[in-house]
């Protein structure tokens, strides 16, 4: 039930990312690239992170809170880059934000849409990497055997 709802989010967000200025009027090239690109590595990151968090939990272990926090951050910078990404239409490139604020809104977001995209992304390989630490077994302690009278553990070099 989580891979499907986070898949399924991770689709949405996805076409988000690619078609957002589509949906608003804002018809042009760059959607054609944004989609097989970075809205398609968006959605194969989000599915592999929902991958591993399925198998944690069907390992027995828990999820931790900073794999879900590196989801929202990457969630968040993604509805943020879908409204500050440009598009080249009328001659000029436009953004959502632009047609709400004027020119100089238009320029900030311009500026804001690659920090935004390239957080997303960074985001979501954190949560994979996250989503894969939470299940791995844990670290095993330290031998006792090589524990001697003392309480420590004999130096390899000691013998020498």
């Amino acid at each position: 039930m989580r891979t499907t709802l986070i898949t399924a989010f991770s689709l949405v967000l996805g076409l988000w990312i690619s078609l957002a200025r589509v949906s608003f009027g804002l018809v042009g090239p760059v959607a054609a690239w944004l989609g097989p690109t970075l809205g398609l590595a968006f959605v194969w990151l989000w599915a592999w992170t929902a991958r591993r968090m399925t198998r944690t939990a069907d390992r027995g272990y828990r999820i931790r809170p900073r794999t879900w926090v590196a989801l929202a951050l990457s969630a968040a910078c993604a509805i943020a880059f879908g409204l500050t990404a440009p598009e080249y239409a009328d001659g000029a490139f436009r953004t959502l934000f632009g047609e709400l604020g004027g020119a100089s809104a238009n320029e900030m977001s311009i500026a804001l849409c690659n920090p935004f995209g390239i957080i997303a992304i960074a985001c979501a390989v954190a949560a994979v990497a996250f989503a894969a630490a939470d299940g791995r077994d844990p670290r095993p302690e330290e031998d006792e055997d090589l524990i001697g009278e003392s309480g420590m553990v004999r130096h390899p070099l000691a013998d020498r």
